[in-house]
């Protein structure tokens, strides 16, 4: 391959890379799982799972309605957390609730700490 060719494949790789944004494994993840169950995740900055069936509701809390229902450890893209309506489940209590492109979450439902492993500092 002429030295040529290889540098016009190289801006071409990398242009097709810059189209693309930034592609961390949390959304890697999510896209696929996005293939699967519509669209759900675009390049937000984090993944979460819930660990059953959740409600995705319009604010952080029972009293907003229910944009959609996602199932058992599909990954989702998040964005960050906020403090809502307290809810207790499955032995947990908190008032965290998680921000995700639809809508929010509480995080009883969610994989890990009591962010739905969010970092504390990505408070919305």
């Amino acid at each position: 391959m002429s030295t040529r060719l290889f540098a016009k494949a190289a801006l071409v790789g990398a242009g097709a890379l810059a189209l693309l944004g930034p592609l961390t494994a949390g959304t890697a993840t999510a896209a696929t799982a996005g293939e699967q169950g519509g669209a759900r995740v675009l390049a937000a900055p984090y993944a979460v799972v819930p660990y059953e069936n959740v409600n995705v509701r319009r604010g952080p809390g029972t009293g907003y309605g229910i944009i959609t229902t996602v199932a058992a450890g599909q990954p989702l893209g998040a964005y960050c957390w906020t403090r809502g309506e307290r809810i207790t489940d499955n032995g947990y209590s908190n008032d965290v609730w998680v921000k995700l492109l639809e809508g929010y979450v509480s995080a009883v439902y969610l994989k890990g700490d009591q962010y739905g492993d969010l970092p504390a500092s990505a408070r919305c």
